[in-house]
């Protein structure tokens, strides 16, 4: 017969046998482990859905902790966007921040996607309506890339600290820098319709020049907010490109 070591229930208290066969058994009954189970589970705190709320309410949620990454990214970096601090930063629980998100990574690309949903809506406004002349189109889009305002700096900053992590995380770069050229593509119809229109210097490009302009305004934005260059010159720069194409 084996010999039987007394151990003491993890609920109860009532004494266990261990008798050294198998894995020693921890409480006496099966009752007393179905409460433990409940016990770990009520202490772990699944994370519930919030109070009544729709589409709207949830859609207002994450904007705020789309606006919240994009306040720590500006002042301090993407690598500073912590849970914990974002959820602070956005005046909410950090138990609703993980809520409303599957993981971290979820997040910021949701905070990236409607960073650039702002950014477009921002530069049709900016755009004057019935605006049809290719170079004043140009120049309103090329503009977009310089910190012309405070909604411009601001989103420059954010996104040069996306720019850092997306060159180690392909997901993050799929939003960031699309397989797809959308603004170059933008530019290079619009120096056609001045070349179509005979306002183009002979032999040029329009795919070529296109990707030299987005690129040197993007490079311009950037110095500007390093400090490298003035506002102003960085205006002259693009005014000096824009002149060689149309004249």
């Amino acid at each position: 017969m084996r010999d039987e070591i007394q151990r003491s229930c993890r609920v109860c208290g009532a004494p266990v046998a261990v008798t050294g066969r198998g894995r020693p058994p921890l409480y006496c009954s099966r009752s007393c482990q179905a409460r433990a189970y409940r016990r770990r589970r009520s202490a772990a705190g699944p994370v519930a859905a919030p109070a009544a709320g729709g589409t709207d309410d949830r859609s207002a949620k994450r904007r705020r902790v789309a606006e919240a990454v994009w306040r720590i990214a500006a002042e301090h970096g993407l690598e500073a966007a912590t849970m914990r601090r974002i959820a602070g930063t956005a005046g909410m629980s950090l138990r609703m921040v993980q809520y409303q998100y599957a993981s971290k990574h979820d997040l910021l690309l949701d905070a990236l996607r409607r960073l650039h949903a702002e950014n477009e809506r921002h530069a049709r406004r900016r755009i004057p309506a019935g605006t049809t002349d290719p170079r004043s189109l140009l120049t309103a889009v090329l503009h977009e890339f310089l910190p012309l305002d405070d909604q411009r700096a601001f989103s420059l900053r954010v996104l040069n600290a996306y720019y850092a992590r997306s060159l180690t995380d392909s997901a993050l770069a799929a939003v960031f820098l699309p397989d797809q050229h959308p603004l170059e593509d933008l530019v290079a119809s619009l120096l056609e319709a001045a070349r179509d229109a005979g306002h183009a210097a002979p032999g040029m490009d329009p795919a070529h020049e296109a990707d030299l302009l987005v690129a040197g305004a993007t490079g311009l934005g950037t110095d500007v907010l390093h400090g490298r260059r003035r506002l102003a010159d960085a205006r002259a720069v693009l005014e000096y490109h824009l002149t060689r194409l149309l004249g």
